[in-house]
């Protein structure tokens, strides 16, 4: 399973670039024009990156990055921008920026950052006596090897990564080839037998992984 990234970049030309180059290099990337799109993906999909350009529509990169943590979103981000006064800058870490490249660059530099950024996160996550790793997919428990499928492996990610919080019915049936509220418990079932994990279900609004 590859690292994703959410691209913010209203400069088509740009975009395009460096959209490429991170899929060339093994990334998964959405990318989008406007920051009110963004924000709607941080709602819809699960990210290791992100990667803001400040000046864009609709809703600006400081602001999104702000909300986003405002919403105990922690996810690492870079600015990308041609402001380049200090005072931006320290702007932008003052909201919880972990990089900020000033525009114009060369987009190997970025892609540069982008995997010196990605390679300090956590290879394996824990929840109890349960190891999975993102990168490959493989699910350990006791040191033995579970088991899982494609839906079962894309429900766990999105839980590991959030864990304790309520996710969306809707999100969650992204995982499934035949979409339907009783076709995603019976998967949470079947995922709960094999790795021990114990899910609530919020009645009407989604599922949570309790404790790890």
């Amino acid at each position: 399973m590859s690292r994703k990234i959410l691209l913010l970049e209203d400069d088509r030309a740009l975009g395009e670039t460096l959209q490429e180059l991170l899929e060339e290099s093994g990334y998964d990337v959405d990318w989008v024009q406007e920051g009110g799109e963004a924000a709607d993906k941080t709602f819809d999909e699960t990210y290791d990156l992100y990667i803001f350009d400040i000046n864009v529509p609709e809703i600006d990169g400081f602001d999104l990055l702000e909300s986003l943590r405002n919403a105990d979103d922690a996810t690492p981000a870079i600015f990308i921008s041609a402001l380049v006064d200090l005072k931006t800058i320290a702007k932008g870490f003052e909201l919880g920026a972990d990089d900020y490249i000033k525009k114009p660059f060369f987009p190997e530099e970025l892609l540069i950052r982008v995997n010196a950024k990605l390679s300090k996160l956590p290879s394996t996550v824990r929840c109890g006596e349960l190891e999975f790793d993102p990168a490959t997919g493989t699910v350990k428990k006791e040191g033995s090897i579970v088991a899982l499928g494609e839906v079962q492996i894309c429900l766990l990610k999105h839980f590991l990564q959030n864990p304790g919080q309520v996710l969306d019915r809707e999100i969650l049936m992204e995982c499934l080839e035949h979409p339907s509220p009783a076709a995603l418990r019976v998967a949470i079932n079947k995922l709960k037998e094999k790795t021990g994990l114990e899910f609530k279900n919020i009645r009407g609004v989604g599922y949570a992984l309790e404790r790890c």
